[in-house]
């Protein structure tokens, strides 16, 4: 397994020094966003980790390595090249064989910060039960990796192109716990809040970490949800973003558009229909959730 593992220099002297580390995923790099959009954001987001005392560690696949923790050279490759795949746990063997580049998930992530022995993950949204899962069985690896992987994911809670509701019943029936940072309320991601109420609620980066301790030490195996809202002032209206959703699946269905390429489409489609305010949004929550995200691997650390 460890030589399949590089370290960024940063990351390796973090480990060796004792540091808390935190991991990153690089979807929203070369799917998520535009360029120079998304490289801006990458570097911000581990500056902001590096502010509130932790190390950050980008993670992405190239040359057959999973690299812990980008150069400045590597995120330009994966920000501007054509062919990333993005890999979930099912691509995760075939793109290392391949030495294709890849793009980690939240699900691919969570694997490689449990292989390099890190506790802490901040992303933008997680995945979930699509819209219509009855039929199509469409749910995201996420929600599997959750339920098995010792990793604790800081997160603006899910995007209501998902349907929440059963993102939530899929959670609680594999025993991950949703935990409300400062919230009672689910956020959905564009939006601070939701129909939907979250676990627990815990307003202290210290707190979070208490729990995460004890879960771990009972044995409780799997990740925990800390769903940390978009700050107010960048929150978009609930109705406002739903009707728009309701445009974008409603385009989905009828260019039959199916399985991954479903969320790429639809970011797009929201973005083009809120005139770019989603885009705004989506960096400012991954800002918010990288300093949260941050504070939290600290106290773990103690």
């Amino acid at each position: 397994m460890k030589q399949y593992l590089t370290y960024s220099q940063e990351v390796e002297q973090g480990m060796a020094a004792g540091k808390p580390i935190v991991a990153l995923e690089s979807t929203i790099i070369s799917h998520g966003m535009p360029y120079p959009q998304n490289v801006e954001m990458a570097k911000k987001v581990e500056q902001i980790i590096r502010d509130n005392g932790a190390v950050p560690a980008t993670i992405a696949i190239m040359d057959g390595e999973i690299k812990i923790g980008l150069s400045n050279e590597d995120l330009e490759t994966l920000a501007t090249s054509k062919n990333v795949r993005k890999t979930s746990r099912r691509d995760l063997a075939y793109v290392v064989a391949s030495k294709e580049i890849g793009a980690t998930t939240v699900a691919t992530t969570m694997i490689c910060a449990e292989l390099a022995g890190i506790k802490m993950f901040v992303t933008g949204g997680i995945g979930g039960v699509h819209r219509g899962a009855e039929t199509t069985m469409d749910i995201s690896a996420d929600l599997e990796e959750l339920a098995s992987t010792n990793v604790a994911v800081v997160c603006a809670g899910a995007k209501s192109i998902l349907d929440i509701g059963l993102t939530l019943e899929y959670l609680e029936t594999k025993g991950v716990p949703v935990v409300g940072f400062g919230t009672d309320a689910f956020p959905a991601f564009y939006t601070a809040t939701s129909p939907f109420a979250a676990n627990f609620r815990l307003n202290e980066p210290k707190e979070v970490a208490e729990m995460l301790k004890v879960k771990w030490e009972l044995g409780l195996n799997g990740g925990a949800i800390i769903a940390n809202p978009i700050p107010a002032e960048f929150s978009l209206d609930e109705a406002y973003i739903n009707d728009i959703i309701h445009t974008a699946l409603k385009e989905a269905e009828e260019n039959g558009i199916k399985g991954k390429d479903v969320t790429p489409f639809l970011l797009g489609k929201v973005k083009e229909l809120t005139e770019g305010k989603s885009l705004e949004s989506n960096i400012e929550l991954v800002y918010n959730n990288a300093r949260v995200g941050a504070q939290i691997a600290v106290e773990l650390n103690k």
